[in-house]
């Protein structure tokens, strides 16, 4: 089966490239969906395939790219020129690339084909933040597509729950087949339970779907919807809540609690007067919530509690991944070992294509922080993480300015999210990849469209009489 995939991979990748280029919109949209079933694929319907499927989201994209970037002839590109916020992120990202660039061709890597592969983590998503401007063109259109997409939440977290109640060796627990690891469990002597995955690759996947989920689903409940579109919200959030615990996931256990706050405490610090209506607008659902997942997944519950009470390692690790950066600095001085170096995927590229094998790394190394310095040195990593704080600033300064609050919510939970990741995995984490640099494209879409707005209703005050004027309200 693998051989015929080696001689179909060509032409199914042209295929896919063709596919893409026709509607840069629907394949960005495409691309979303990917991230959530792509786990799926690999796992269960094409495991032999798990390596190409690995990589349809880079194809997709690169035809959108191709789309939006060269091939349109009336689509409007995002002009940076005149955005001060645009000619910032462009400054530094031109920095990055150029860095990254010459760290391709890395001696220490041993082949350039390598630092090529690394490339992906690093730059292949980034053009993504100059084409959310033109991906939706009112805030009734990214309402729908957000609640629509959202919708993905009830079978992928329906799935978990099975897996959770199912046993290690079910065929519903299984990894993809790239990586040779035991199904985990919770580690208690007295429970077998599994640590769900859903529909992803590993654990990692899932547990920033949910954050993920969680962070656009709770700005969703606090726009006015029909009787039933509010009944999903609430049952997919109760699914992401429930299967955070059964994803065992420490940090996202905190981050969800920590978005929370941050979430009502921005909304309390930058406008009392709309905050107060607005938690009170929440307590009835979190409250209905909170009993459903205490009564539902109480099982769930005490096997993450079980895991925070025996490891007590979680601010070692923090600040670990802070510390770990600089001491591995002294290994290269301000050189590194290059592009991909550090990716669990480069040894699997080196025995496929029989590359050079590169100069070993004397260290062990596990978080992100460490791994950025150890690929591209103490430049690449100031670059790396000044582009983040500065994505950071502006998210939130750009809910700091709306004043439509679906978007201004929007934009608040994009900003706690980049904050959450940020030592996060991200260059290492593929699922990660797709929603950060979606998020990021807020900075520039929400103002937009608020702008679009507004010109609406200045169009409706001055054309239409009083009593024709449009519901604008989300029903």
């Amino acid at each position: 089966m693998k051989e015929y995939i080696g001689v179909l991979a060509p032409f199914a990748i042209l295929l896919i490239l063709y596919l893409s280029v026709q509607n840069w919109r629907t394949s960005i949209k495409t691309i979303l969906v990917l991230a959530v079933i792509e786990g799926a694929l690999r796992k269960w319907v094409l495991p032999q395939g798990s390596q190409f499927i690995y990589f349809l989201k880079d194809i997709v994209l690169i035809g959108a790219y191709l789309r939006y970037y060269i091939f349109s002839s009336t689509e409007k590109t995002f002009r940076v020129k005149g955005n001060s916020a645009a000619e910032t992120i462009a400054s530094v990202i031109l920095l990055l690339t150029a860095w990254c660039l010459l760290q391709v061709f890395n001696p220490s890597l041993g082949s350039p084909i390598i630092g090529i592969f690394g490339i992906r983590g690093y730059l292949l998503y980034i053009p993504l933040i100059w084409m959310l401007p033109n991906l939706f063109r009112s805030e009734e259109e990214l309402y729908k597509f957000l609640r629509s997409y959202l919708l993905l939440v009830i079978p992928v977290g329906l799935l978990a729950v099975a897996q959770f109640f199912s046993p290690p060796s079910s065929p519903l627990n299984v990894y993809t087949p790239d990586l040779k690891l035991g199904v985990a469990t919770f580690g208690d002597a007295n429970s077998t339970n599994v640590r769900v995955t859903g529909t992803f690759s590993y654990i990692a996947g899932y547990s920033v779907y949910a954050l993920i989920s969680f962070g656009l689903l709770v700005p969703l409940l606090a726009v006015q919807q029909s009787r039933w579109w509010r009944w999903a919200t609430i049952a997919e959030l109760l699914l992401i809540i429930g299967t955070s615990f059964m994803n065992g996931s420490r940090g996202l256990f905190f981050s969800e609690i920590l978005f929370l706050i941050g979430y009502f405490g921005a909304q309390l610090l930058t406008n009392l007067k709309t905050a107060v209506p607005l938690i009170k607008q929440f307590t009835v659902p979190i409250i209905a919530i909170a009993v459903a997942t205490i009564t539902w997944f109480q099982s769930a519950i005490n096997s993450l509690l079980f895991r925070i009470n025996s490891n007590h390692d979680v601010s070692n690790r923090i600040s670990g991944s802070f510390i770990e950066p600089f001491e591995f600095m002294k290994l290269k001085g301000l050189d590194s070992y290059g592009l991909g170096a550090t990716h669990p995927a480069t040894s699997v590229l080196r025995k496929i294509l029989n590359l050079s094998l590169g100069e070993t790394i004397p260290v062990y190394y596990e978080s992100e922080m460490g791994r950025i310095v150890l690929e591209i040195g103490p430049i690449g990593f100031f670059l790396w993480y000044l582009l983040r704080l500065i994505l950071i600033y502006l998210l939130w300064h750009t809910f700091l300015k709306l004043k439509r609050p679906l978007l201004r919510q929007l934009a608040l939970s994009a900003f706690l999210i980049h904050a959450l990741q940020f030592s996060g995995q991200l260059v290492f984490n593929h699922t990660l990849l797709v929603y950060y640099w979606f998020l990021a494209g807020f900075i520039f879409l929400l103002p937009r469209l608020e702008q679009i707005e507004n010109w609406k209703q200045q169009q409706e005050y001055f054309n239409v009489p009083d009593t024709y004027r449009a519901d604008t309200s989300y029903r």
